[in-house]
């Protein structure tokens, strides 16, 4: 290769440079590009090999985005009165004696020995955004680094350098991002999730990113061969270690489009049966697929179920939500269960906080309620987790935590305890020093540390 000084410059300073060395940095920043990933975070994976021996290989975070109501749900109080059951005054029993959950969830109540309620959750925080953050991170807002959340975490411990070779990313989300509170932090945009958008429910699943509207499979292989005809950059440079970087990166793209990875994403080979079991609308169709990616070995899926931040005529939302979380969670606890998947998967119910136990019937509310992280409910399944049990509880009212208080630090740190990531885990902060995975079990903490009851 000619390595004489011809008119190429650098973008900052306006330096003549060799052909070699344009080259040199044109595959220094693509690569850059598609790793992502810090130069400190990589060195100290390298150092310190990420590790999870666990029982559980892979998380379902079912994220009620909004902030469910736990009198509602998972927690019913219909000695409290109108003003704060309203119409929903007879809780039903389930399949465990003594244990009773809201009126609107019948086919839960039917796997309850599947699943643990945690009545204790607090953290008081009745902002959104806030309040996300904290449960995400198990992290106070406000501090001096932006914390990973949960999915980042374990893809970080369980995916890129925790042994994960499958051809999907190791977080996954469906289908639509919440933003900066669901992302890598410090960590980088490397652990940022991979957001399919689109709707499971149509057909076929549009995985945005990877499906292009109106172009065949034949069309999408012939791009592919023009592109590579014109890749000079390439084929100038084809054994350099970030050309086959790029090289193995595209691959990987285009079996997601063409290959086995894009067939994951296509329900229509699931049996009609059972995708009318889970729901055939948005939520129910994205469990079903969150079943599906564990059964490739994602580390962690989200789905992001948004709608419940009902502060006008929340009833009347609830004779919708209540039934579809009921059908599409009930189905895929059962179908977890009925392939061998509930004991390595743990499944978390979740959202940033409670909704106000006092019904707001005034006007312009008309029976709404407002946002409550004093006390809430949370739901974990599988992964090695006791199904059966209720840990905590809220006073008479659901106004506050009467018993065994649990903080989301607590509560990620039991996920983490199922993945087998240790509790004095280190995370590699942007100056290369460590970090712990979780603030659990700090001295200054008034909450009853991660949930021994049912570990």
């Amino acid at each position: 290769m000619n390595t004489n000084p011809i008119d190429y410059r650098d973008g900052c300073l306006g330096l003549r440079m060799s052909r070699r060395e344009a080259i040199r940095r044109a595959l220094t920043g693509a690569a850059g590009l598609c790793l992502a990933e810090s130069e400190a975070v990589r060195a100290w994976a390298a150092t310190t090999p990420a590790k999870a021996t666990g029982k559980a290989k892979s998380v379902i975070e079912i994220w009620m985005w909004g902030g469910p109501s736990h009198l509602d749900t998972f927690d019913p109080k219909p000695e409290a009165g109108n003003d704060y059951c309203g119409p929903y005054t007879k809780p039903i029993e389930t399949n465990v004696p003594g244990l009773r959950i809201g009126e609107m969830l019948p086919l839960l109540a039917k796997q309850a020995d599947k699943y643990a309620i945690i009545r204790g959750m607090t953290h008081g925080s009745n902002a959104h955004e806030t309040a996300t953050y904290m449960v995400q991170t198990g992290r106070n807002a406000g501090e001096r680094l932006v914390y990973p959340c949960v999915g980042a975490v374990v893809s970080f411990f369980k995916g890129y350098h925790g042994g994960y070779r499958g051809q999907l990313p190791p977080y996954v989300v469906l289908t639509e991002p919440q933003g900066r509170t669901s992302e890598g932090g410090f960590l980088g945009a490397k652990y940022k999730p991979f957001a399919t958008g689109g709707d499971p429910a149509q057909t076929p699943f549009a995985v945005e990113g990877i499906v292009a509207p109106g172009i065949t499979d034949q069309q999408q292989r012939q791009r592919r061969e023009w592109l590579d005809q014109l890749n000079t950059l390439r084929h100038a440079a084809p054994t350099t270690p970030a050309m086959k970087i790029l090289a193995r990166s595209e691959d990987e793209a285009y079996d997601m489009i063409l290959g086995d990875g894009a067939k994951v994403f296509d329900l229509s080979t699931e049996k009609d049966e059972l995708r009318e079991r889970y729901g055939k609308i948005k939520f129910g169709q994205s469990c079903l697929m969150a079943r599906r990616l564990v059964e490739q070995g994602v580390p962690y899926i989200t789905i992001n179920y948004p709608g419940w931040d009902t502060h006008k005529n929340h009833f009347q939302t609830m004779r919708t939500k209540l039934p579809e979380l009921d059908k599409g969670m009930a189905t895929l606890l059962q179908d977890l269960a009925e392939r061998g998947l509930l004991d390595r998967t743990v499944v978390w119910w979740a959202g940033e906080f409670g909704r106000t136990p006092r019904i707001q019937w005034e006007a312009p509310y008309n029976g709404g309620r407002g946002h409550w992280g004093s006390a809430f409910s949370v739901v974990v399944a599988g992964g090695g987790f006791k199904g059966g049990r209720v840990v905590g509880s809220s006073d008479a009212r659901g106004e506050t935590v009467k018993d065994r208080p649990t903080s989301p630090a607590d509560l990620i740190a039991s996920i983490y305890n199922r993945l087998g990531i240790a509790t004095d885990a280190q995370l590699p902060q942007p100056d290369g020093t460590g970090v712990p995975a979780t603030s659990a079990g700090a001295a200054s903490s008034k909450t009853g540390g991660p949930l021994a009851e049912i570990m």
